[in-house]
Order: C-alpha cells, then sequence, then structure tokens
C-alpha cells in the first residue's frame, strides 16, 4: 500500500482554507477541512486516481478535484505519494 505523506505547505494550505471560510460558519470550516484531508485515502489504492495536472504536463503530478478545491499530488514511487498544494479551484498552479 501506498504512503500518503502531506508536505508542510499542503496543510498551510488547508488551514488557511479553514481560517477562511470559518470567518461565516466555523462548522463548515471544519467539515470542509476534514473532508479535504480525508479525501486523498483513495491514493493508498489508486495512485493515479487523479487526472493529471495540465499546466504541468507530468504523468506523476496529478490532482484530486473535491468540490472548488484542486489537491495537487506528486507520485514519487510505488510506496511514496507527496500531497503537495491545495487550493480553490479559480486559482492557477
Amino acid at each position: 500500500m501506498v504512503k500518503v505523506i502531506w508536505s508542510d505547505s499542503a496543510l498551510f494550505d488547508l488551514n488557511d482554507i479553514g481560517e477562511f471560510i470559518s470567518k461565516d460558519s466555523f462548522r463548515y470550516a471544519q467539515i470542509t477541512v476534514e473532508s479535504l484531508f480525508n479525501s486523498v485515502e483513495i491514493l493508498k489504492s489508486y495512485p493515479k486516481a487523479g487526472k493529471m495536472v495540465l499546466e504541468i504536463e507530468d504523468e506523476q503530478i496529478r490532482e484530486l478535484i473535491r468540490g472548488n478545491y484542486r489537491i495537487v499530488y506528486h507520485i514519487i514511487d510505488e510506496l511514496r505519494i507527496d500531497i503537495v498544494t491545495v487550493h480553490h479551484c479559480a486559482r492557477m498552479i
């Protein structure tokens, strides 16, 4: 099974998302951040579940779309995936 590792930058992104949403609703912020964090579990069994990031054009750099957010990850090898960033779909990488 693949090990999924969250980069410091991606965890910082999740924190920023939570802080932004919590200005309107603390509970919705909590639900959104937990959902985004847990959504990468699929990668442990299906590393290529996400599509290739078009801006980068590298088969090993992929993304999961969850709601309005992009979770960008890098397949290091058959045993490790790094979560690189999480950000709103309206933004470019």
